[in-house]
């Protein structure tokens, strides 16, 4: 990363960060699940139209943080491995997607 390039990210880290909590808000515990999807692709076409591609790259960069940190912390308090865990949603992925 250049140093153009880590000025504008940091500019726009904090911003990145809040709407990823609020995303994270809006969807934890949505009903049906099938919103998600909306909701998640809603807030990214906020981010593009509102930061660019910059905006997109800092949103899967905080989403996926958060994500690890949390499949840590399930991995550490149920005693089972990383991979476990992982291998368990993409088990859930095949069976939402069974064609692919």
């Amino acid at each position: 990363m250049d140093e153009d390039e880590d000025r504008r990210l940091r500019a726009i880290a904090p911003d990145i960060s809040q709407i990823s909590i609020s995303l994270l808000r809006r969807v934890v515990g949505l009903y049906p699940e099938e919103r998600i999807p909306e909701e998640a692709l809603a807030c990214a076409d906020e981010v593009l139209e509102k930061y660019g591609t910059d905006g997109l790259r800092l949103l899967v960069m905080s989403l996926a943080g958060w994500a690890a940190v949390e499949i840590e912390r399930d991995a550490q308090a149920t005693g089972r491995t990383h991979e476990a865990l992982l291998d368990d949603i993409d088990l859930t992925r095949l069976e939402a997607h069974p064609d692919g």
